[in-house]
């Protein structure tokens, strides 16, 4: 008789400041550099960087959402690590505060010609506020 899949993975989501997730999960799409990356119990061992954007997982048939920022994942089979420069679950987000960081990241966006800006940190500062607002929305915050 064959081996059953495992149905579970041990997922950790770790930032310099805390440790924001330690759970076991059924899936977990994780925001990688090159797209979205779908994760399921004995996938094959893999490492992505992370860009940012909203970390989902599922424990329990719930979905919890997270927006996080630059980072590294390692995939293993029977477990996720993602350590993150940042992590937030959804709702621990403002949504007023983030609508705010969104604007102003749009408005740095339309200045890139001029010199005194720096369009890869206005970039960077755009995906992280639509990443915050995307979770934080899921909740209804």
């Amino acid at each position: 008789m064959a081996d059953s899949l495992p149905t579970q993975i041990q997922l950790e989501i770790v930032t310099p400041d805390r440790q924001v997730v330690h759970d076991a999960v059924s899936a977990v799409t994780i925001p990688g550099k090159n797209g979205y990356l779908g994760i399921l119990p004995g996938h094959a061992p893999l490492l992505s960087e992370l860009k940012a954007g909203e970390l989902v997982y599922t424990c329990e048939a719930v979905k919890h959402h997270l927006a996080v920022s630059w980072g590294f994942a390692e995939v293993l089979p029977g477990r996720v690590i993602i350590l993150a420069q940042t992590a937030e679950r959804a709702e621990e987000i403002d949504c007023t505060r983030a609508e705010h960081a969104l604007e102003r990241a749009q408005e740095r966006l339309k200045q890139v010609s001029d010199p005194t800006i720096d369009a890869e940190r206005a970039r960077e500062a755009y995906e992280r506020a639509r990443a915050r607002l995307q979770a934080a929305r899921r909740t209804g915050g």
